[in-house]
């Protein structure tokens, strides 16, 4: 189950497909089970800056976060992986910035997040390598394999 919602003062919306697809494509890769739940939050600067000064010690906007859960909802039975916040304006930015679609890297901060829910991690050259394979294989699958990859 993936629950999608967006920061009220958010005038963008996307396709709710596009961003399921996305991630549905991302536990596939990774060989998740399919009976998992996952909340994706899009938002603005603002609030992603507050959670990432509350939650990680940074007082700036970022371009998205994962927040680890790995529970079981006792309603569903689905093992909730976790959240992901993503800010539209700071994934504009970077779009703009690489020359693709709003769209295109709004999907590469979903798969990133997911990644980070699933355990891959960046911190460490043979770390980061890995992830940014698995993103780049996922891109590649959504027909995305164009799209640049910030370092």
């Amino acid at each position: 189950m993936i629950e999608i919602s967006y920061n009220v003062i958010l005038n963008q919306k996307f396709e709710k497909t596009l961003l399921e697809d996305t991630l549905h494509a991302t536990l596939k890769n990774q060989t998740t089970p399919e009976e998992v739940s996952v909340s994706v939050l899009l938002t603005d600067d603002e609030e992603i800056r507050a959670l990432n000064h509350q939650y990680r010690g940074f007082d700036a906007p970022t371009d998205v976060l994962s927040f680890d859960v790995h529970e079981r909802d006792p309603e569903t039975g689905l093992l909730h992986l976790g959240e992901i916040v993503v800010s539209i304006p700071y994934a504009a930015k970077q779009a703009k910035k690489n020359s693709h679609p709003l769209e295109a890297e709004v999907q590469l901060l979903i798969i990133h997040g997911v990644l980070h829910l699933l355990g891959h991690d960046h911190a460490e050259a043979k770390e980061k390598e890995k992830m940014w394979t698995a993103q780049s294989e996922i891109l590649t699958e959504l027909g995305l394999g164009n799209i640049k990859i910030s370092q």
